[in-house]
């Protein structure tokens, strides 16, 4: 790829580092705005609108994308808005709900929906150790979830419906990044900011919330953002940690890019994979705003191991197997 052995070195720390700070930041900075998950859903998604908008602008202007680009049929792109407004809001509203350990873990259900999804519907095939690390996975997500069943357990305490809407989450992600092929992500985001208002109604059934207090619980969630107002909920770290949480999210998502321009989706993948486990542990200790932590049963960790060893598994022989084409 032409960039240096240290160069590459530093992007994939970088990856890493960003990627263990988004998983963690992610359940910090849901813990004040609990009972507003959708709030910061619709937060986080109006600042990628800004972001890719203000992307698309500037390669408009420089000539780099062209009238006949933006004029692509839009029936797919309704798709993608449609499935990743579900997805974003749906997992964060199960993640204010789940222990911090829980949300990588349930996450990696990703990677079984996006290949069953991609068989069927591209028609694509997998190879034999694709499909044994796809088992791997959950395997290890099934062990760890059933591991906090018992009681005295972090999850013993958690209604099912809470780990099932995370995993439904990747399942609307996993979709949505189908479709992505070939498509404008600009177009999709906007769109997904669309679905995520319109889609609060429907959403927020599943925390009780009747469509006619809709207008005072976005109101509450926005005195809980900015921290003022007189607020019945304790709205501590806000608006640093959601804002925080947004930044570090764009920039993870920048320095992976530029990891796979540097170097390859082999090493990209990899290095993603590594901050599973570095997050499991750290959103296990006491952290601010979540100072009791949570105790890893022995079958939580071996589940995560587990899941770990599909995640390389399916990921090594897949990009070694793409390289070896290109070679």
């Amino acid at each position: 790829m032409g960039s240096s052995p240290a160069a590459a070195a530093a992007a994939s720390a970088a990856v890493v580092a960003l990627a263990v700070a988004n998983r963690v930041l992610y359940k910090l900075a849901l813990v004040p705005l609990k009972a507003y998950p959708f709030f910061l859903a619709q937060l986080t998604t109006f600042g990628y609108v800004a972001v890719y908008f203000s992307i698309l602008y500037a390669r408009y202007r420089a000539g780099v994308v062209t009238r006949d680009m933006l004029a692509l049929p839009k029936s797919r792109f309704v798709a993608i808005g449609l499935l990743e407004a579900l997805g974003v809001a749906s997992g964060m509203s199960a993640g204010a709900m789940l222990p911090g350990p829980a949300i990588p873990i349930l996450s990696q259900s990703f990677l079984v929906w996006q290949l069953i999804f991609s068989a069927l519907l591209l028609g694509r095939t997998y190879s034999a150790r694709q499909i044994i690390g796809c088992l791997l996975v959950t395997s290890g997500v099934i062990l760890a979830v059933a591991s906090g069943a018992n009681e005295g357990q972090f999850l013993s305490e958690v209604q099912l419906i809470w780990p099932a809407l995370m995993i439904t989450s990747s399942a609307f992600q996993a979709g949505a990044s189908i479709l992505k092929e070939a498509v404008f992500i600009d177009g999709a985001e906007r769109l997904k900011a669309l679905f995520v208002f319109l889609l609060l109604p429907f959403l927020s059934n599943l925390r009780g919330i009747k469509f006619a207090e809709l207008p005072g619980y976005v109101n509450g969630g926005a005195e809980c953002f900015l921290n003022v107002g007189e607020s019945p909920i304790d709205c501590g770290g806000a608006p640093f940690l959601p804002l925080l949480f947004i930044v570090v999210n764009m920039a993870f998502n920048i320095s992976l890019l530029n990891l796979v321009k540097m170097s390859s989706a082999l090493v990209a993948s990899l290095t993603s994979t590594s901050a599973v486990p570095i997050s499991i542990y750290i959103l296990s200790l006491p952290l601010p705003y979540i100072p009791h932590g949570a105790e890893l049963s022995t079958s939580f960790v071996i589940g995560a191991v587990v899941m770990l060893m599909g995640l390389i598994l399916y990921n090594l022989p897949h990009s070694l197997s793409k390289q070896s084409k290109a070679d």
